[in-house]
């Protein structure tokens, strides 16, 4: 059996599509176990059966997990899945392979100023792995990040886990061929589709990169570091929001593609 845990934050525009694209690329049984914080309207008879919880997302990931584990058997397979996030084609078959050498399969988005660890945009593993890992998708263990800064991310524990077991995990990539965007709008081995930032601020961390920043010798006179300082921050917040409301835009224009047409990855693979 296959049990895909997915959360749904403040808005059902996604629900409807990931159903879709589920029904029409999963051929053996699942059931789909879902979150629906501050989601408006009566949805939860669309799912085999929806766990409330509150708070961050790592956490409501973890409570799935558990709810899911409790009834299913140790080989039976759950598949992590962001809401704004599905198959593109029969994920099984890689799924299959990947877990009969290695603990879990996963998206690892190395765009993202190089993030090293499984990201729940898409990530399966069977139960048993699961709990013999104690599978957390809290962040906490850190990498460093590509300007040298430690970083930490959702799935950094689940990171450490697989380290500190000796457990290897196979990793699927950015297989894009069009970039509409460095991170959002991703095709990850040819799979699965995750369109990134669907219920939040649209700004990566590889968007950050790219903010502008003052720079003078004089930053360690007194009062002069202070500025550049709060100038810095002035421009990061500007930076912050521009970025925002421009991925925002390109990612409803997307949203809308996708809405009208099952086989709009096609202009990006």
């Amino acid at each position: 059996m296959i049990y895909f845990a997915t959360v749904h934050v403040g808005s059902p525009r996604w629900i409807d599509i990931q159903l879709g694209f589920l029904k029409r690329n999963i051929s053996e049984p699942y059931s789909v176990y879902a979150n629906l914080e501050g989601v408006p309207g009566r949805y939860e008879d669309r799912f085999d059966r929806v766990v409330p919880a509150a708070g961050e997302h790592p956490g409501k990931l973890n409570l799935l997990a558990a709810e899911i584990a409790a009834g299913a058997r140790p080989d039976d397979i759950v598949v992590f899945l962001d809401g704004d996030a599905f198959p593109i084609a029969d994920p099984m078959p890689v799924v299959r392979t990947a877990l009969d050498t290695t603990a879990l399969v996963a998206v690892r988005r190395d765009e993202n100023a190089t993030d090293r660890q499984p990201h729940p945009s898409f990530c399966a593993v069977r139960v048993r792995d699961w709990e013999r890992l104690h599978g957390d998708w809290s962040p906490g263990h850190c990498w460093e990040a590509t300007d040298g800064r430690l970083v930490t991310d959702v799935g950094g524990n689940l990171l450490r886990a697989l380290e500190r077991s000796g457990d290897s995990w196979t990793p699927l990539l950015r297989s894009n061929r069009v970039d509409l965007h460095p991170l959002w709008f991703g095709v990850y081995g040819g799979i699965v589709y995750h369109h990134g930032a669907g219920f939040r601020w649209a700004v990566g961390r590889v968007d950050l990169a790219d903010i502008p920043r003052l720079h003078t010798r004089a930053k360690h006179v007194p009062g002069v570091g202070r500025a550049l300082r709060y100038l810095n921050r002035a421009r990061a917040q500007r930076f912050h929001a521009r970025t925002a409301v421009n991925a925002g835009r390109q990612r409803d224009e997307l949203l809308a593609r996708i809405e009208r047409d099952p086989e709009f990855f096609r202009e990006l693979v």
